[in-house]
């Protein structure tokens, strides 16, 4: 199988005054005296190896003992906003355990790790790059799919709440040949249902390394569920390909796995019920979804070549003249969007 390259870094977007708007109105933004460009106060780093050791591509940063006071005071705050509504009565009992850095990755990302010490408890959250981009696949994400996400910005700044589970390459690498036979159907589904997720709400480079595998122990089952942790390649490629996680050969043994355990009728089933899915969560959330779908109607976050290329592919793939009228990646979601909504009321 051929993989899809993505041949350059995609720029970051600024946060319109319309977007901004929205965010606050939908309690998406905070007042912190704290921004992205002061983490990178730090004085040295070291590579962080995994237990095998091999290179993580994060470096653990150090700060000189006066600067990480004030740097731990307010990511302990952001912590509390971010977990508690600023509740600040843990405050004292609040330590920031380690600051990661990763060069790796257009929002080039900071991950700290909290640890209460009254029961050892830790929770990582991450700040980034604000990116209107990711902040689109964000809350697509939280609109369209079975996941909340809980995120906040403030100018510049993006804090990320941690999504808990098992990587997917180490999945793939470490846990999957351990799987029962009627797990690895039922990850096949799931691999499906995700797929269909991410083409219908143009989430791109869903490599192995980008979304998480969650074992759910159900009675006497272990059920599995996939979501994405990275929307840096939201709405942004022309090629229609990178909207689909079974293009790149990361994801092979995912898709060998889902053509030896699927037949094409049972896919097809899958398929549809996400669709129908989507379509309750729009008709659910639809105010909100319109209000959010008509500032990013009107924004630029793509190339007008890449939204060109994008819109004549699906148009060839569904057969829907109205893709031929789209002038922003907004518009794209939008027609998608009717496309399954249109196709789910003509088969109900």
């Amino acid at each position: 199988m051929k993989d899809v390259k993505i041949a350059f870094r995609k720029p970051i977007y600024p946060i319109s005054e319309a977007l901004n708007q929205y965010l606050e109105k939908h309690n998406r933004t905070t007042k912190i005296q704290f921004l992205y460009e002061d983490l990178l106060r730090f004085s040295d780093s070291v590579s962080i190896l995994d237990k095998d050791g091999k290179d993580t591509l994060w470096l653990g940063v150090l700060y000189s003992e006066h600067e990480f006071t004030e740097i731990e005071a307010n990511l302990n705050k952001i912590y509390t906003l971010l977990h508690s509504d600023g509740d600040e009565a843990t405050l004292p009992y609040l330590k920031v355990d380690t600051i990661d850095f990763c060069t790796f990755g257009n929002s080039k990302p900071f991950r700290i790790r909290v640890r209460n010490i009254l029961n050892d408890n830790h929770t990582n959250f991450y700040i980034k790059q604000a990116d209107a981009s990711r902040i689109y696949g964000l809350e697509i994400e939280d609109l369209l799919s079975p996941n909340r996400i809980n995120f906040l910005i403030h100018k510049n700044t993006l804090i990320e709440e941690h999504i808990l589970g098992i990587p997917g390459d180490v999945f793939i690498q470490k846990h999957l040949l351990n799987c029962t036979e009627l797990e690895k159907a039922q990850i096949s589904k799931e691999f499906v249902k995700f797929n269909e997720r991410c083409l219908i709400g143009l989430l791109g480079d869903m490599r192995s390394y980008n979304y998480v595998i969650i074992p759910i122990h159900d009675f006497d089952q272990v059920i599995y569920r996939i979501r994405p942790i990275d929307f840096d390649q939201q709405s942004y490629e022309g090629n229609l390909k990178v909207y689909l996680p079974q293009y790149f050969k990361e994801n092979n043994v995912m898709v060998k796995m889902v053509l030896e355990k699927l037949k094409p009728n049972s896919i097809e089933q899958y398929r549809k019920e996400v669709r129908s899915q989507i379509v309750k969560r729009v008709t659910s959330s639809k105010s909100r979804f319109n209000e959010l779908i008509s500032i990013m109607k009107k924004e630029d976050i793509a190339p007008e070549s890449n939204v060109t290329e994008l819109k004549t592919a699906l148009q060839k793939l569904t057969y829907d003249v109205n893709f031929k009228y789209c002038k922003t990646m907004g518009d794209i979601i939008e027609t998608g969007i009717n496309f399954v909504i249109r196709n789910y009321k003509k088969a109900y």
